[in-house]
């Protein structure tokens, strides 16, 4: 196998958090992000009961979950928790359709190679792919091979800027390397692919929770916990649309509060029930 080398013009570039930059490649911009690899994902329960915590600080002192009812219940579909006057069910979206598959392969592929670029150089060096360049039918063996020769034969003699390489494998992958003087990140990266599905793909899971959340409404405050986890492809904003999206009339049926749970670095939790309720959409203010 080898790799093509097409020199590119010198990157302008910023940082908007550790795991995601904004490079100007040429006269074009693209976005580009990390796994946070040191991240460990929240159990279903721990977001629960941190959920439950923050709302003894917010007007519920004795708060406290009561009763599991879906581990309690499973010869029909369940709610997770009832917590005082609260019924709660949590659900996670991901970023992008089937991300944590997509994850799982790319981890796979360059598990190891971070510290063979550390063993490389020490200053700046992330190597970017195409966020679809892995796939199940590939050999990922053969590229974690290649990827592996090539950073040892290449990266320390590498200039410094931006370089587009084509890896000649089945099919050809395309990386860009970035190379900075200072040692400020040395990883691997993709692209953040364009995601036209959000909207459908969150409609089609809150539909079958909240469904699970109806039969609850007369005596409880229905709350659809809304969790993710993504640092470089998710905010607040982007979170908030999406659903505003899949449901421009206001709250799904059976629902009463819809949060949202951020645990990308800590767990943070943000009320979107009035902002998917008003007319407007996501403009209102909290």
């Amino acid at each position: 196998m080898s790799i093509n080398d097409v020199a590119l013009d010198q990157p302008s570039y910023r940082y908007s958090a550790d795991d995601l930059i904004l490079v100007f490649l040429s006269s074009n911009q693209s976005q580009f992000f990390s796994l946070s690899h040191g991240h460990t994902a929240m159990k279903e329960r721990d977001v629960i009961q941190a959920f439950v915590d923050f709302q003894r600080g917010h007007g519920f002192p004795d708060l406290q979950v009561e009763r599991w009812p879906d581990a309690q219940n499973r010869q029909s579909p369940e709610i997770d928790a009832i917590a005082g006057p609260f019924a709660i069910e949590h659900t996670s979206i991901d970023s992008i359709a089937n991300q944590r598959r997509d994850d799982d392969m790319f981890l796979r592929v360059i598990s190891g190679l971070k510290q063979v670029i550390d063993d490389c150089v020490d200053c700046g060096f992330t190597i970017t792919l195409e966020y679809d360049a892995i796939k199940k039918v590939q050999d990922w063996k053969g590229i974690h091979g290649a990827l592996k020769s090539w950073i040892y034969e290449n990266a320390s003699r590498l200039s410094y800027g931006t370089h587009e390489k084509v890896l000649q494998t089945s099919p050809p992958i395309r990386l860009v390397i970035w190379k900075t003087r200072t040692p400020q990140v040395r990883d691997f990266r993709r692209f953040a692919p364009h995601d036209e599905t959000r909207s459908v793909r969150i409609k089609k899971l809150l539909d079958r929770k909240a469904k699970k959340l109806a039969k609850y409404a007369e005596d409880y405050m229905t709350v659809l916990l809304v969790e993710n986890n993504d640092i470089a492809l998710m905010n607040d904003q982007t979170m908030c649309e999406a659903i505003g999206g899949a449901y421009p009339e206001g709250l799904p049926k059976g629902v009463g509060q819809l949060w949202y749970a951020d645990t990308s670095v800590t767990c943070r939790f943000l009320d979107f029930t009035q902002r998917l309720s008003h007319p407007s959409g996501v403009s209102v203010a909290e």
